[in-house]
Order: structure tokens, then sequence, then C-alpha cells
């Protein structure tokens, strides 16, 4: 009898310390992904961004990473939130984005580098007539702003599932 309390209790212990385990690395780099995409004109631009796993007071993520690519050009790195894309000063980013249906990104919207050199902001104008999403892109000799439709959703993290070992019933009492 005390052999199968040990066993039993060395089971669920190991059980335990997994699962504690578990929910301390998911805390611990604590990250949401998102796909998105948008589209304007001959623009067509679509990858993944890596946020923060809390919403600040407004809603808002905090996007920290990205990848994708832009017509074809793949995405080099996310441009620093604070910081205006070369040839679009003073206009500054806050890499922001929140689940919405209109207005995911801020008037400061999200900028990015591409592996050719070009550079881009994509944000939310509500000044226009009709409010709706714009990029504006740059190259060392060009400047381009246009409007574009934009969408984004957080994807969905699939459930962990820890099946018995062998031996092991699913249905205990």
């Amino acid at each position: 009898m005390q052999e199968l309390f040990r066993l039993f209790l060395s089971k669920s212990v190991s059980v335990a310390l997994f699962v504690a385990v578990a929910l301390f690395v998911q805390n611990a780099g604590a990250e949401k992904i998102w796909n998105w995409t948008y589209r304007g004109g001959s623009i067509v631009a679509s990858g993944t961004f890596t946020t923060s796993e809390n919403v600040d007071s407004l809603g808002f993520y905090q996007i920290s990473g990205i990848a994708g690519h832009r017509n074809g050009d793949p995405i080099k790195k996310l441009h620093p939130t604070g910081s205006a894309i070369p040839g679009n000063e003073p206009h500054t980013l806050d890499n922001l984005i929140r689940i919405d249906t209109k207005g995911q990104i801020t008037v400061h919207g999200f900028g990015f580098s591409t592996a050719s050199g070009n550079y881009v902001n994509t944000f939310f104008s509500d000044s226009l007539a009709t409010p709706g999403y714009m990029e504006v892109f740059t190259t060392v000799s060009t400047f381009s702003e246009l409007p574009v439709t934009f969408l984004a959703t957080p994807v969905t993290e699939p459930e962990i599932n820890v099946e018995p070992t062998a031996g092991e019933s699913k249905d205990r009492d």
C-alpha cells in the first residue's frame, strides 16, 4: 500500500511540477502573435506581429516585433517606437495595435524597414473625409502616401493536452 501511495504521490508531484514550469515559461515571455495584411492600389503587404500580452488603458498592445513582406520585399525589422521613418519626419511611430473593427492602429501607426532599404509607416488617419488607413512609403529618392485596407487578428493559441502515460487511465475515480 505504501508503495502504491509513493507511486501516486510521485506522479502527482511530477504533473504539478510540469504545470508550474509550463505556466512560468508562458508568463516569463508572454507575447501575443498576430496575423496582419493590408492592400491598396499595387501594394500588398502581410506578415505577423509580436506584441505584449497586456493591453494599455485604451486597449492597445505594444508591437515588439514584425515579420513579413511588402510587394515581395522582405521586412527587415520594426522601426523603433518614438522615432520617425526616414523621409516622414516629424511623424513619430507608437507601434500600437488593438482588436477593433475600425482604428486598429493609431494616427502614429507602426513602421518598418525592408530588405531593399525602403521604409514604411502604416497608420490610421482620422483627419480624412472618410477616416481610414494609409501607408507612407519612402525610398532614398521617393515619397508616397496611399490609402490601404488593413486588418490584423490575434492568432489563437492551441490548448495543451497532456495525455496519460501508458498504463494510466483517462478516467480516474
